[in-house]
């Protein structure tokens, strides 16, 4: 079986891909993960074959567009569109698929694809899976928050479908893969496997701090790598490290090399860890404060700990609200994230037995589910199935 996965270039949304495409070539399957050029270095990092399909586009501008209104930290200049969440997210959704689908289309076709495993929001991957006759995968990497656009989306996508041969698509695929628990996800409608979550965090190079010591508790801070490339002023780590500092914490401030120039005076006791992959930071921490992306929020569940977390993007929101209604942790908006805010949740989450137990039974449940291994079975059953189909 040959599995091509596809995603447009934002790391985040690569790393969601990587335990199935490890997966199904441990299984002896080929894979190739594609997407545009500026996703390509990451992914040869990931260690798994890869190609640069289309053109890049503006995604740090599109994506600003998007910023949470705040009154005490300016949004950056975003390209001008129309008011409105809804139409300008599908033009993006729009933007993305187009600058990508020619080629992919092509690539399916040329490799011989058996089967496209896309993540939800790159959806030139179920074009060029109905034009190459083949099925189609959405791998979610968090709660599903394309759901909303479900009906809206293949009169968008239209021309691009018509332009690869393609007459109908749906913008779901055939099926959908889902890692998050049952508690955490939305209702939806679909069909859907479940995945045990299985946390990527990137390439990284970093190793672990070493324990706390006895009597003291553990604050790990990360905040992406989405928030530094859109805007410094909407990079938020440094002023939550410093809130966290003291009451007898020990304080992890994880970052990129990149964002090291933005940390700025610190003490001594935060401890400044580069380049290390989340989920390696996570076995001594009792909170992670953050921002709200998919997989930093999945990942510190899978571990069991539970967060604070600062959403400053539409999708860090919905995730967040996820967090509430699951009890895994609080929440506080840009403005209200001040100093005495923060240093105020920490304590109490720190203090508080309930938000750690909650997120201890979304760890169970996440156990319980198969991990990526075990869903190898079903994509092959599908491309099976398919093939007799168009026999």
């Amino acid at each position: 079986m040959r599995v091509l996965f596809t995603t447009w270039a934002w790391p985040s949304h690569l790393y969601g891909l990587i335990p199935m495409a490890w997966a199904c070539r441990a299984a002896g399957h080929e894979v190739l993960v594609a997407g545009q050029p500026g996703i390509h270095d990451e992914t040869v990092r990931t260690g798994l074959p890869a190609a640069a399909v289309g053109h890049d586009v503006d995604a740090e501008g599109l994506v600003r567009g998007y910023l949470l209104p705040s009154r005490t930290v300016p949004a950056p200049a975003a390209p001008a569109g129309s008011e409105g969440r809804g139409p300008r997210a599908l033009r993006m959704f729009h933007a993305l698929a187009d600058s990508m689908v020619d080629d992919l289309t092509a690539l399916a076709r040329d490799w011989r694809a058996d089967l496209v495993v896309y993540e939800p929001t790159a959806l030139a991957g179920p074009i060029a899976a109905a034009a190459a006759k083949i099925p189609a995968v959405r791998l979610l990497y968090g709660t599903d928050l394309m759901l909303r656009a479900r009906a809206l989306l293949p009169d968008v996508l239209a021309p691009l479908a018509a332009r690869n041969g393609v007459s109908s698509f749906d913008p779901l695929g055939d099926l959908t893969i889902d890692p998050c628990p049952d508690e955490f996800q939305l209702p939806v409608d679909y069909r859907r496997l479940s995945m045990r979550y299985v946390p990527f965090n990137g390439p990284g190079a970093g190793y672990p701090p070493v324990p706390p010591a006895p009597g003291r508790r553990r604050v790990v801070v990360t905040w992406g790598h989405t928030m530094a490339r859109l805007s410094p002023a909407h990079f938020f780590a440094p002023q939550v490290a410093l809130a966290a500092h003291g009451y007898d914490t020990d304080v992890v401030l994880a970052v990129s090399t990149d964002q090291l120039p933005l940390l700025g005076d610190l003490p001594d006791e935060v401890t400044v860890t580069v380049d290390t992959p989340l989920h390696l930071l996570l076995a001594d921490a009792d909170l992670v404060v953050a921002h709200g992306g998919a997989g930093t929020v999945l990942t510190t569940l899978q571990a069991g700990v539970p967060l604070l977390l600062v959403p400053q993007l539409p999708d860090h929101a919905g995730h967040s609200a996820r967090v509430l209604a699951t009890g895994t942790g609080d929440v506080l908006s840009r403005d209200e994230a001040d100093q005495d805010r923060l240093r105020g949740r920490i304590r109490c989450l720190l203090d508080s037995d309930r938000e750690r137990a909650a997120a201890r039974r979304l760890r169970e449940r996440n156990l319980e589910r198969p991990a990526p291994a075990g869903l190898v079975p079903a994509l092959e059953r599908l491309t099976g199935m398919r093939a007799t189909a168009v026999r």
